[in-house]
């Protein structure tokens, strides 16, 4: 049991973590990566710094600074949260519990820009299981992704229907080998799709071979699980793509914090450390 658990080793994840790790409480660090400024060149603008670092080189200091403090790093892909029975961060490694939960896994993943996806969305596409698939028992549905959060979808699906297929969208399926077994009841689809169709709710996917499958519900599980996807699992408010959050960065639901990118507003380095702290505090 971790006093407390933080998705993502961005600047808010990490700047979170020096002061929780420096107020003797028991710091878990869950990282799939280090996001989009490990592929940024020099950074000018933050305080401080070497004009001449890159975003590489900040985010390595900021973790040698909180494994210092005695933060533990560990890598894992987070697909899910409970909080049931106590806050839990369901990874596919291993399940993380802790007394609180800071989500600092960065800005949401853009849509998948397909043809028909905004006229759908909440009328037949959905992008969380845990909050829709009630509404398909029993139906035919689809899965659109290619890796391990794909398969996490799509077996939470599988105990509501057994009628899914698979649509990787072009992509090869990135799965490691002791998930696999668990696609074999799944039909898979490998090309590409163009877009959705349907008259008032959706009714099916259309490829870009001009072949059309019809379904009653399509979950996107396309690329990692974002911020907002594991908010809506939990059922923590967001709006418009991001976690609506207190002063304090404190969602709806007591005890789960966020901070970073996935809150909204600047998206600077600035910004996500001074989120961390206060999220932190």
């Amino acid at each position: 049991m971790y006093d407390v658990i933080i998705i993502g080793s961005g600047p808010a994840g990490i700047s979170a973590s020096l002061y929780t790790a420096r107020a003797n409480l028991r710091t878990l660090v869950v990282t799939k990566g280090r996001g989009s400024l490990e592929k940024a060149g020099r950074i000018h603008n933050y305080y401080g710094m070497d004009p001449d670092a890159t975003g590489l080189e900040i985010l390595e200091t900021g973790i040698e600074q909180a494994r210092s403090f005695g933060v533990e790093i560990i890598e894992d892909e987070i697909v899910g949260l409970n909080t049931y029975e106590g806050l839990q961060a369901v990874g596919l490694k291993d399940s993380y519990s802790g007394r609180s939960l800071i989500l600092a896994m960065g800005a949401p993943r853009r849509r998948l820009p397909l043809d028909g996806i905004d006229r759908f969305e909440g009328k037949g596409i959905s992008y969380c299981v845990a909050c829709d698939g009630f509404f398909y028992k029993g139906k035919k549905t689809a899965v659109i992704g290619y890796n391990e959060f794909m398969v996490h979808e799509a077996m939470e699906l599988a105990g509501i229907t057994e009628d899914i297929t698979i649509m990787t969208n072009g992509n090869s399926i990135e799965v490691n080998e002791p998930h696999m077994h668990r696609l074999s009841g799944c039909r898979v689809i490998s090309d590409e799709i163009k877009g959705f169709f349907g008259e008032e709710a959706l009714e099916g996917v259309e490829l870009r071979n001009g072949n059309r499958e019809l379904f009653d519900g399509v979950f996107i599980a396309y690329g990692s699980a974002s911020c907002a996807d594991l908010a809506m699992k939990a059922g923590i408010i967001t709006e418009k793509g991001v976690i609506s959050t207190e002063a304090d960065m404190q969602t709806n639901i007591p005890g789960i914090f966020a901070a970073g990118d996935c809150t909204g507003g600047l998206r600077q380095i600035a910004s996500a450390v001074g989120k961390g702290a206060v999220a932190a505090r």
